[in-house]
């Protein structure tokens, strides 16, 4: 598999170590950057350049990594066709990929060890998407990241929706 890593300087040594396990696991790694931990760079820009990469189709998914993990993914999921997803553990890791299709992982350098990273990923790269009832959810997130518009609900699998309580 073709990935895409990239970090901000918080992130930029969990980044180093965890695209080193994946080359080591026969993957390709492509370092979209940072380069060193020395300077104070931008999240949104690495976000951002992962995020294109992978909706481009250059990489197959991505790796992002800033001091938590929130202000990357957030950049990363502006990027249209993304669905980063922010995973704290192998649950996370496994349900974003089971229910949503995330295509980028974002981990936080700060908060995320090296062994639980290299656990996450190696979840989020084997776990396959489950469609089925997830599909009609992210064709809606699809809809609205296209139009802007309303998100017109299918309903639920279970119950119909209810209106809000007063």
């Amino acid at each position: 598999m073709r990935i895409a890593v990239g970090s901000d300087h918080a992130g930029f040594e969990l980044k180093e170590a965890v695209a080193r396990h994946l080359a080591d696991a026969g993957h390709v790694v492509v370092d979209l950057g940072t380069g060193s931990p020395d300077v104070s760079v931008d999240y949104p820009v690495f976000g951002v350049a992962v995020g294109r990469a992978v909706a481009g189709g250059e990489v197959d998914r991505g790796v992002c990594v800033c001091g938590t993990g929130i202000g990357i993914g957030i950049a990363a999921n502006k990027v249209d066709g993304i669905r980063a997803a922010l995973a704290h553990d192998v649950t996370t890791a496994s349900l974003a990929r089971r229910h949503n299709d995330a295509n980028v992982v974002c981990l936080g350098g700060r908060t995320t060890g090296e062994a639980v990273a290299f656990d996450i990923v190696d979840t989020f790269f084997t776990t396959d998407y489950e469609g089925g009832r997830h599909q009609r959810r992210l064709d809606e997130i699809t809809t609205y990241e296209h139009t802007g518009g309303p998100v017109e609900g299918a309903g639920s699998d279970e119950y119909e929706r209810q209106p809000p309580a007063p």
